[in-house]
């Protein structure tokens, strides 16, 4: 089954450093197949021919390869298919794709809506049981709701931005 691996936190402000043909080597020695990553992102796609305990197997792997195991988002093609497909900003994405932002959730989240709604000034949000998108003319660094929304969402999250997100959906397809 083709999977994609969010790795979060990794190669940000030089904390976490993952080079990523490591990375690959590492997962196809797990047994993993046709690994292809982008960036220095810590995304991978994979062909999982039904490894077990996949993520336990990982992160030992990096704790001993490379010192650190950071959190896991695994989403299968289709689900990554699913969550593209709903993004009700693609059109804003088209046109800025740093303005538009993803954030893979862990589990369904069940935020303070009146919350979110307080810090949003121009950015426009849409919650989902896998997907939060966050549409931010101004750029995450200048939102409020950007700063805050990992702690309202309460479950695990990793976010990407639309070219990333676009990206990962183009070695899916390839």
């Amino acid at each position: 089954m083709k999977k994609v691996l969010l790795l979060r936190g990794v190669n940000v402000a030089g904390a976490n450093r993952l080079p990523m043909p490591e990375f690959r080597t590492l997962l196809e020695e797990l047994g993993l197949t046709q690994v292809e990553t982008h960036l220095q992102s810590g995304n991978a796609v994979f062909e999982d021919p039904g490894v077990n305990d996949l993520e336990a197997k990982i992160a030992a792997a990096m704790r001993i390869r490379f010192g650190f195991a950071p959190a896991m988002f695994f989403v299968t093609a289709a689900d990554h298919a699913q969550i593209v497909a709903a993004c009700p900003y693609k059109a804003e994405g088209a046109a800025d794709p740093t303005s538009v932002h993803v954030w893979y959730l862990a589990g369904p989240a069940t935020p303070d809506q009146a919350l979110l709604k307080g810090l949003a000034q121009k950015e426009r949000f849409t919650l989902t049981d896998r997907a939060l998108y966050l549409h931010a003319p101004d750029g995450i660094g200048k939102s409020p709701l950007a700063d805050r929304l990992e702690r309202a969402l309460v479950v695990p999250v990793t976010a990407r931005n639309w070219r990333s997100v676009q990206a990962i959906a183009a070695l899916l397809a390839a």
